[in-house]
């Protein structure tokens, strides 16, 4: 699938929610419970791009198929050049790239941003996500067992970090 990569704007909002949703209604990839109105997304969008950091979505043929943006590790002050990414696609949209297209635009988003450290948290199991950010030279760092519930069940989740 041919697809074009751009910053988001609020307008993305919409498409924005509909992607990530069926994440949160039907699996562990987040650990939010419940859905995201299309309002707050463009909030989170307004937010991460008022702070510098990229929002960046896959538009394809029929629209917005896949997003990536990257947000802050923590708020003290030392922390500053270091963030946490996120990428999801479009469930129909899977296995054809999108995610890894978007995941090097975020990379050369930040690095032009002078970020020096980027950390993905994961899930797990997700064997797909691990396979992602192992490709682009993402390190295993941390696992963390337990931490979440949903869906009935605990959730373990790692860490990888990649040096910019």
């Amino acid at each position: 699938m041919r697809f074009d990569i751009r910053p988001a704007t609020a307008a993305d909002a919409e498409s924005v929610a509909a992607i990530y949703n069926p994440y949160v209604t039907g699996s562990t990839i987040t650990f939010e419970t419940e859905p995201v109105a299309a309002a707050e997304m463009a909030a989170r969008i307004s937010d991460a791009l008022a702070s510098n950091l990229p929002w960046l979505v896959a538009v394809g043929d029929g629209g917005v198929v896949g997003y990536a943006y990257a947000s802050k590790w923590k708020g003290r002050c030392a922390y500053r050049y270091a963030v946490e990414s996120t990428v999801y696609v479009d469930a129909a949209h899977q296995g054809q790239g999108i995610g890894k297209g978007l995941y090097i635009a975020l990379i050369d988003a930040l690095r032009e941003r002078s970020m020096h450290t980027v950390i993905g948290g994961i899930a797990l199991p997700n064997a797909a996500s691990i396979a992602l950010h192992e490709g682009l030279g993402f390190e295993n760092v941390a696992r963390f067992r337990q931490v979440g519930f949903k869906l009935e069940r605990w959730i373990d989740v790692g860490y990888w970090q990649l040096l910019l």
